[in-house]
């Protein structure tokens, strides 16, 4: 899900919000940050609460609204709080993992303005995907919801984590995604929480991650997809590092938007709200920031201690706090936090040594 085009934002431009609209889902999949479960949960926003909440992101900015979950086309209302946002301005976009999508809710998802989803392919085959999923025939059912959202007209883009058991098989899971028209390829490196922390064994190694991104980097020129590295902040940095061994600077023009963002937006550009309305840097990093129950949305964006304190790249230690690349790199919070309970702390899947001192 794309930011908008333009320049380069300050720290503290709010592009992108992820909304757990539910925690509820169908699936459980083996690495899901929320180890969510086919159940209803107590205290999620209702209908009410929700648009109250886009109305107070409407009045920060326009950012994108992902409506995620859990799955949110389990929320009854989801078509409703989509339409609502819509006619706020505000450009929504859906994250469903693609099994519930029947011709009848991708009618609703158009006529209600959602602009783009994101399904989520983790194998090129029923067998890898659905071991990483946890339920049988999500392969095959996702491809079945792709297909129909595709002819009903909707934008999509695929979406994958990488482990260990699925780094081989991303150059034919980029291939399907090209073979089914999706206009983008997210990838996203694992990031230990939730029910990550139990497939830990299966985050790649530093030397792993530096391949992968790189081989990505190589992929801009050999596909049209629109391709985007997330929560892999050391693309960025690597992004630099080719073009300039290429003679070539980073520009807009150049580069398109990789060029006028910046690797982790924890904080900064981007904030998660789970579904009883906790306010996070991101959905990996369970840090809460405020609570929308009990403040303005405005409120915690603007004044709370840990945004503001990730909004200042200064504040970064050990390594990213030395490191030349840290204003678009960053590192990822999550890790670092996960790794040594500070989210200041330096990046524990980075192999680049700095050459910058402070």
């Amino acid at each position: 899900m794309n930011p908008p085009h333009g320049h380069a934002p300050s720290a503290k431009t709010l592009r992108l919000v992820a909304w757990e609209t539910t925690r509820r889902c169908n699936l459980a999949c083996k690495h899901c940050r929320a180890v969510a479960e086919d159940h209803p949960y107590e205290n999620e926003l209702d209908t009410r609460a929700s648009f109250q909440l886009l109305e107070q992101i409407k009045e920060v900015g326009d950012p994108i609204i992902i409506l995620t979950g859990g799955e949110p086309l389990l929320r009854d209302d989801i078509f409703d709080i989509a339409a609502f946002g819509t006619r706020l301005g505000l450009r929504m976009v859906m994250a469903p993992n693609g099994t519930l999508i029947t011709k009848e809710t991708a009618k609703k998802m158009k006529d209600s303005g959602i602009k783009r989803i994101s399904i989520s392919l983790d194998g090129s085959t029923p067998e890898t995907h659905d071991a990483f999923r946890g339920i049988k025939n999500a392969f095959n059912d996702s491809i079945r919801g792709i297909k129909i959202a595709k002819a009903a007209g909707i934008e999509f883009q695929i979406n994958t984590t990488i482990t260990k058991t699925n780094l081989e098989e991303i150059p034919k899971i980029l291939a399907l995604a090209q073979s089914l028209g999706a206009v983008a390829h997210h990838i996203f490196l694992l990031v230990p929480t939730g029910r990550g922390k139990y497939i830990v064994d299966s985050e790649i190694s530093a030397r792993e991650y530096e391949e992968t991104l790189n081989w990505f980097y190589d992929q801009r020129e050999k596909t049209s997809l629109q391709l985007k590295a997330t929560c892999a902040p050391h693309y960025y940095r690597i992004l630099r590092q080719r073009a300039k061994a290429d003679g070539k600077k980073v520009t807009f023009e150049t580069h398109g938007l990789d060029a006028v963002t910046r690797g982790c937006l924890a904080g900064t550009g981007f904030c998660f709200i789970s579904h009883v309305g906790r306010v996070q840097t991101c959905g990996f990093l369970d840090v809460e920031c405020g609570d929308i129950k009990q403040q303005t949305f405005k409120d915690v964006w603007e004044n709370s201690r840990v945004f503001n304190e990730m909004r200042n790249f200064d504040n970064l230690e050990n390594k990213c706090g030395i490191c030349e690349f840290r204003r678009v790199c960053g590192g990822c919070r999550a890790r670092a936090y996960e790794a040594t309970g500070n989210y200041l702390s330096e990046e524990p899947l980075c192999s680049y040594q700095p050459v910058r001192t402070k």
